[in-house]
């Protein structure tokens, strides 16, 4: 989803006032966890606490929103950064600085899921561990998206 400079203001000020935030899920970054479609709720959450394999909520400095999940953090000249990567794609997002993440996913509405629970933890750890899982995913994305 394209945003413009005060949609990210208004959705990090929902998130904040409110404690929490929906937005409906657009593309096939994610899947098979998330789906196009799929109401996402994401929570308030200090960057410097996110753990490798949670799904994050972030804007990119052309003001695109993205949910991916976080693969490493880096600590370069005293500044964090945060390399992120959809489940299904083949590469990672450009470095996301801490003011560009707006929150973490801990609901997917469309699919009852909580993001906390054990089968959800285990499927994050084997995307981040099997990089070839991506390439089956995406292979399978591709197989219904051509016509």
């Amino acid at each position: 989803m394209q945003a413009n400079k005060e949609m990210i203001s208004l959705f990090k000020d929902s998130i904040k006032k409110n404690g929490w935030l929906d937005l409906p899920a657009q593309g096939f970054s994610m899947y098979p966890l998330i789906r196009e479609g799929n109401i996402c709720r994401f929570i308030p959450h200090e960057p410097s606490l996110l753990k490798k394999g949670d799904i994050v909520l972030f804007y990119t400095l052309t003001g695109q929103l993205i949910t991916h999940r976080l693969c490493k953090t880096i600590a370069e000249n005293g500044e964090q950064f945060f390399l992120f990567k959809g489940d299904s794609n083949l590469g990672f997002d450009e470095l996301v600085r801490e003011h560009q993440i707006i929150g973490k996913l801990v609901h997917i509405q469309g699919r009852s899921l909580q993001i906390e629970n054990f089968l959800a933890i285990v499927f994050g750890r084997l995307i981040l561990s099997s990089p070839v899982l991506s390439r089956i995913f995406r292979m399978y994305i591709n197989k219904f998206k051509t016509p």
